[in-house]
C-alpha cells in the first residue's frame, strides 16, 4: 500500500508499507525443508520537493530498497532462503532500515544514503553501512557514475588463505568493519554511424580496509549487439567478471566482498545454478547471452557461462572445500581448488507478457561441473539441474 500527498506549494508528501510471506514446500538447496516466514518489506516516508534551477530534492527514512549503480555492491538488502523460505526466487529486496537524500537535476543525481539489511536472525552481522552515490544519465538511456561505500558497522567475518595455500584458512571474526569500496560504472548509449547497435558497459570496484591490510578489486565489461536486420531482433551479449581472491603467497588480504551484490543471472550472478554455490569473490567467468523476442509480448534468453577461480589453495565460497589431499602419499589440508575449472552453466529463460497486469517468467538450468570441482571429492559429481515458473500479477 503507497500513498502521495500533493501539498499547496508542489511539494509531495508519500509512503509505503509492504509486507513479504514465503514458505518452501520439501526440501531446497540448502536441505531447509517445510519451512518459511511472513516478514515486514517496505514501511517508509519521505518528501520531495523543487529547489531551484530545476533541481529537485528528495529524502525518505524507513524499510525501503535501493539500489545504486548496476547493483554491483549495493541492491539486494533483503535475506531470502533458509529458514525464511523462498531460496530461488528471493522475493525479499527491501533494507530493514534506509536513511535515503537525492539532489536531482540536468541529468545528474547524487545520493546520500545510510543503510541497514534485513538479515536472517540465524546469520545476522549487524552490518551498517553508509555512502554516496553520483551518476549521470544521458538523455539516449547511457549513464556513467560512481560509488563510495564505508562499513560502519559489522560482525561478519572474512576468510584468509593458508600461507602458501598449505592448511586451512583463517577466519577473521568481524573483519568487514571499516571496509571501504569505490566503485565506477558506465554503459553507453545505443551507438551509431559505424558502430551502430552496439552498446558497451564497464563496472570496476576496489576495496581497502588497513585494520586487515585488504585490498581487493574486481570488475566486468560487457560488449552488446543487436541484429537489427533479422527476425526477431536477436541482441547477442558478452561479458567478463572477475573477483580477486586471496593470493596464499602474499600477506595482503585479496578477497573481494561482494557486500549485497544483486545475483540474478541478468545482473551479478556468477552463471545460473553455479551463482548458488559460488559467491563473487575469488570467480571469474565468461558469459554470452542471447536474447530473441518472437512476439511483442514473448522473449526467450539463451545464457551461458564458463567458470574459473581466480586464486588456486584459497577459498572460494567460506573455505567449505577443506579437506585432506593425499596426492603424491603425502596428507595436507588443502582449501580451495588445484584447477582453476568450476563450472560450465546454461540457462534458458522465457518471459511472457499475459495481459497488462499478469507477468509469466519460466527458465530451466544445468550446471556441469569443472576439473576444479570434480577433484574436490571422492566418486562421480552429478550434473546439477533445476527449472522454474514464476507468475506475477498486479492489481
Amino acid at each position: 500500500m503507497s500513498f502521495e500527498k500533493t501539498l499547496d506549494s508542489g511539494s509531495v508528501l508519500y509512503g509505503k508499507a509492504s509486507a513479504v510471506a514465503s514458505y518452501t514446500l520439501s526440501t531446497d538447496a540448502y536441505d531447509f525443508e517445510n519451512t518459511g516466514r511472513a516478514t515486514l518489506e517496505e514501511a517508509y516516508l519521505g518528501f520531495r520537493t523543487t529547489i531551484s534551477n530545476g533541481l529537485s530534492f528528495d529524502v525518505s527514512l524507513g524499510p525501503r530498497e535501493l539500489k545504486l549503480g548496476t547493483g554491483m555492491l549495493i541492491a539486494n538488502g533483503g535475506s531470502s532462503g533458509f529458514e525464511r523460505g523462498a531460496l530461488k526466487f528471493g522475493p525479499r529486496k527491501a533494507w530493514e532500515m534506509a536513511a535515503i537524500g537525492r539532489v536531482s537535476g540536468g541529468g545528474w543525481t547524487g545520493t546520500a544514503f545510510y543503510i541497514d539489511p534485513n538479515e536472517r536472525p540465524a546469520s545476522d552481522g549487524k552490518n551498517e553501512l553508509a555512502g554516496l552515490d553520483v551518476r549521470y544519465d544521458a538523455p539516449e538511456s547511457g549513464f556513467l557514475g560512481a560509488t563510495y561505500v564505508k562499513v560502519l558497522n559489522s560482525e561478519s567475518p572474512y576468510i584468509r588463505a593458508a600461507a602458501g595455500g598449505a592448511g586451512a584458512p583463517t577466519v577473521l571474526p568481524g573483519a568487514r568493519d571499516g571496509t571501504n569500496a569505490l566503485s565506477l560504472y558506465a554503459k553507453t548509449s545505443p551507438l551509431s554511424g559505424a558502430l551502430e547497435n552496439w552498446v558497451f558497459a564497464g563496472d570496476f570496484a576496489y576495496e581497502w580496509n588497513e585494520a586487515i591490510d585488504l585490498e581487493a578489486w574486481a570488475g566486468r565489461v560487457q560488449v552488446g549487439y543487436t541484429f537489427a536486420g533479422l527476425s526477431w531482433s536477436p541482441t547477442l551479449t558478452y561479458s567478463y567478471q572477475t573477483f580477486s581472491g586471496d593470493d596464499p603467497n602474499t600477506t595482503t588480504l585479496e578477497r573481494f566482498d561482494p557486500l549485497f551484490y544483486e545475483g540474478s543471472p541478468s545482473a551479478w550472478a556468477t552463471g545460473s545454478k553455479s551463482s548458488m554455490v559460488f559467491i563473487n569473490s575469488n570467480v571469474q567467468s565468461h558469459g554470452l547471452a542471447l536474447r530473441m523476442q518472437p512476439t511483442k509480448k514473448d522473449t526467450l534468453t539463451l545464457r551461458y557461462a564458463h567458470i574459473r577461480a581466480n586464486e588456486l589453495l584459497s577459498p572460494i565460497q567460506f573455505g567449505q572445500a577443506t579437506r585432506v589431499d593425499t596426492t603424491g602419499g603425502t596428507a595436507n589440508v588443502i582449501s580451495g581448488v588445484t584447477n582453476a575449472h568450476l563450472s560450465d552453466d546454461l540457462f534458458l529463460e522465457y518471459n511472457r507478457i499475459i495481459n497488462r497486469n499478469t507477468f509469466l517468467t519460466a527458465g530451466v538450468s544445468i550446471s556441469f561441473p569443472g576439473k576444479g570441482i570434480r577433484d574436490t571429492v571422492v566418486g562421480d559429481v552429478p550434473n546439477w539441474t533445476g527449472g522454474f515458473i514464476n507468475v506475477v500479477v498486479n492489481f
